[in-house]
């Protein structure tokens, strides 16, 4: 499976995620022709090489009436900046009438569209009447675009992420001053693994948060991968650390990793009925497994530690089945990776009549075996040990 992995260790921009892709692009020079034609002279894009700490790069830069952003003059007034103010409908019909792939024109106005609830639910104002300054200018238009065609031309079937680092202190925008990461960076990187770290100021703008939120399958460490490509885009700014984005390109096997929840307490005053109620409710709610363990307790009494597994995005479902259900009055949360088999399912006749076997391959390794319910149903209507039963059901007939 061709995977790309974004490590966002000195946070990430629109700029830098586009620079990065672009040294993955097969064709950089036919990139940059088609996304500037498509820009129409609204914005013109350029690659440069770049450096940052000694480590080669590429610097996207975007001019706009040929300044590139923050490069106004210094007797032009701040108020005079070039940024548009345009709602999230004008973008979308300024997108539509651009002369792009339509999926690459559906992924910019989905990543407008994230960017467009934030800001609504930041300023308590309904989408329709949110008027976009930084992330609404031509600049930020150029660098969505920018990136959704590279994906476009890259072509991964998943996308994994880096923890991202966001920063910390202040920072300067058109509502004033504000604390990083903005609301805005905030909302669209809430639920996602983030970190301040040592440097002051804004490490991972809006659209960066935008287009990670928009296209990442998923959040953590490096998974496993077979590196075949590296990219770096440069950020604008030098510090102590290489100020770059790196996006790795490779090749892994389908479903070889995925991340999970593991929620856990610990109980001493719970029935052995209440518990098996409790383990089946969890499974209700989309556990994708329940476990108990004995344990020692404070005052030497015996109990059980109740677990369960599930995806990030069942959590809150599982923290209420857990406090409803059981009497805890805390859990324990620990995000796991664990390296899974691709699994599926078919049904094979057999001497015995259908039975269901299930399957499971990867990680140089495929195996088998038959679902234990038909097992059973058949082996009491046929008067057979279970192990008879499976001995049948595995025979060719």
């Amino acid at each position: 499976m061709k995977v790309l992995y974004f490590d966002c260790a000195m946070g990430a921009a629109g700029d830098m995620l586009m620079g990065a892709l672009y040294e993955l692009c097969p064709d950089r020079e036919g990139f940059l022709r088609d996304l500037n034609g498509a820009l129409a002279g609204l914005a013109e894009v350029s690659a440069e090489p770049d450096s940052k700490r000694g480590i080669r790069g590429t610097h996207m830069r975007v001019l706009i009436g040929g300044r590139e952003e923050g490069a106004e003059p210094p007797e032009e007034p701040v108020h005079h900046h070039h940024h548009h103010h345009v709602t999230a409908a004008e973008l979308a019909e300024k997108i539509d009438a651009l002369s792009l792939p339509e999926r690459v024109k559906a992924n910019a106005k989905a990543v407008y569209g994230l960017v467009a609830q934030a800001e609504s639910r930041v300023h308590g104002q309904p989408v329709e009447n949110i008027h976009f300054h930084e992330l609404g200018s031509l600049d930020a238009l150029a660098d969505i675009l920018g990136v959704c065609l590279l994906m476009e031309r890259i072509g991964p079937e998943k996308v994994f992420c880096s923890p991202i680092r966001v920063g910390s202190g202040t920072v300067k925008c058109a509502h004033g001053i504000l604390p990083v990461p903005a609301p805005a960076t905030e909302l669209l990187l809430r639920g996602l693994p983030i970190y301040a770290g040592e440097i002051q100021g804004e490490m991972c703008t809006p659209t960066g948060a935008a287009l990670l939120r928009h296209f990442a399958d998923g959040f953590g460490p490096l998974p496993l991968l077979r590196v075949e490509a590296a990219g770096c885009g440069t950020g604008t700014k030098d510090f102590e650390t290489a100020n770059l984005l790196r996006a790795l390109l490779g090749q892994t096997e389908e479903q070889m990793e995925d991340e999970v929840l593991e929620l856990s307490c610990n109980l001493d005053d719970m029935t052995a009925e209440a518990l098996a109620f409790a383990s089946e409710e969890l499974f209700k709610a989309g556990a994708l497994d329940v476990w108990t363990e004995a344990i020692g307790m404070k005052k030497g009494r015996p109990g059980l530690k109740l677990s369960c597994l599930c995806r990030p995005e069942q959590r809150e479902a599982l923290l209420k089945a857990l406090f409803l259900h059981t009497s805890t009055l805390g859990v324990r949360e620990n995000r796991c990776r664990r390296a899974v088999l691709e699994r599926s399912a078919y049904t094979k006749e057999t001497a015995l009549g259908p039975v269901r076997f299930k399957q499971a391959q990867g990680w140089g390794v495929c195996r088998e075996k038959p679902e234990y319910e038909d097992l059973a149903r058949l082996a009491r209507e046929k008067g057979l040990s279970l192990r008879q039963a499976e001995e049948q059901a595995r025979k060719e007939q």
